[in-house]
């Protein structure tokens, strides 16, 4: 099969290899492992590779460069009218020569392989939709665009939409799907975790405004103030990384608020293990899949109400929900009643457990593999 992919995922090579952000190869190893030659439409980068970028399992991939581009800007806005005319002749050049077109949404690039798509009804296709799919939240004009697209059989023909969550009124393409980060035989006994020394929390994600790391900061401060012995690991990179060091360091945190930067899976996994809560406000998300990795290792979730979030937390049952808008102090109260009630914590954290620990890379490669050869 002749497997293409239309992506705005940065891409770099070395080595006779091709690099990008781990999450997105770990689960595109899968989909290339039943198909015989790729070809990816994607930016390329010549920055040095980074800690949380590793490279495919396959060699048979051919990159089709496009220039990277945003409409952010006036100015980028006019360089973006010189630069989409190729970028789309890229993408339907790649799509005559596929067998399966595969479409990483949402993103500008995948907005064009939307639009291309269209002119392909015959040949199966995938989109992978990695943002937040609830019809009820506000989103970017490009986003809703993609989403109608997508979601219009009238439209988009032969094609399977997986989208993270399970909504009301979707066409019959919309397939309710997940991402997994570990295989069976990473799953270990960990011992209970108790409340009797330091409370070890953990934030892992962009520092971006819309993750809200302060937030995650000032919880910790505001538990110290109470004699609550905690500590917070940060693992992550971003805008607000030096606001957030800033922050640590004018406030002597520096010994309870660890900022690690960017890490490995592996030793992320690690915090994980360690953890008592993973506190994770986002005002956007997709699959969270630090939350599902919390959850896999006995941390329990405090998180925002968005995307499938509820779904994952059983409504609340499997750790807290919040409102995006949240207030420290009432973070703060909801870690209090956990350790005042510790044996609602132990429940909590066996059942995100389990719930976690079905989804599996093995289970995932499965889906997968039905998604392209059951078409």
């Amino acid at each position: 099969m002749r497997f293409a992919i239309i992506t705005h995922a940065l891409h770099k090579h070395k080595n006779q290899s091709f690099y990008a952000y781990e999450p997105y190869v770990r689960e595109m190893n899968l989909w290339l492992e039943n198909v015989s030659e790729t070809r990816i439409v994607a930016p390329i980068s010549k920055e040095k590779i980074s800690e949380i970028e590793v490279a495919y399992n396959t060699n048979a991939i051919t990159v089709e460069i496009i220039p990277a581009f945003n409409v952010l800007s006036l100015k980028t806005k006019i360089i973006s009218i010189f630069k989409i005319p190729f970028i789309l002749f890229q993408i339907i050049k790649t799509c005559f020569w596929a067998d399966h077109i595969h479409l990483r949404c949402p993103g500008n690039v995948g907005l064009l392989g939307c639009f291309v798509q269209i002119l392909f009804p015959s040949k199966p296709k995938t989109v992978k939709y990695a943002g937040n799919w609830d019809p009820k939240s506000k989103q970017p004009f490009s986003y809703r665009m993609q989403k109608w697209i997508v979601s219009n059989t009238f439209l988009t023909k032969n094609c399977k939409v997986l989208v993270y969550g399970e909504w009301e009124n979707q066409s019959k393409n919309i397939i309710p799907f997940f991402t997994a980060s570990y295989v069976s035989n990473e799953i270990i006994d960990l011992s209970e975790k108790d409340f009797s020394s330091k409370i070890n929390f953990i934030f892992v994600g962009a520092f971006t405004k819309s993750k809200q790391p302060l937030l995650s900061v000032k919880v910790i401060e505001k538990l110290l103030t109470k004699n609550i012995a905690a500590k917070l690991d940060m693992y992550g990179n971003g805008l607000e990384f030096l606001n957030v060091k800033g922050y640590v360091e004018q406030n002597n945190l520096s010994e309870n608020v660890v900022l690690h930067g960017n890490k490995s899976k592996e030793v992320v996994k690690k915090a994980f293990q360690k953890a008592h809560f993973l506190i994770f406000i986002s005002k956007s998300e997709g699959w969270p899949k630090v939350v599902a990795e919390a959850m896999f290792w006995r941390c329990l979730p405090i998180s925002s109400k968005v995307s499938c979030v509820e779904n994952m937390l059983g409504n609340g049952n499997r750790g807290t929900i919040v409102e995006s808008n949240v207030k420290e102090n009432e973070i703060v109260t909801i870690i209090e009643n956990y350790i005042k009630n510790k044996n609602l914590y132990k429940k909590q954290v066996l059942d995100a457990k389990n719930w976690a620990q079905q989804y599996t890379l093995e289970k995932f490669s499965l889906e997968i593999k039905k998604l392209l050869l059951n078409e």
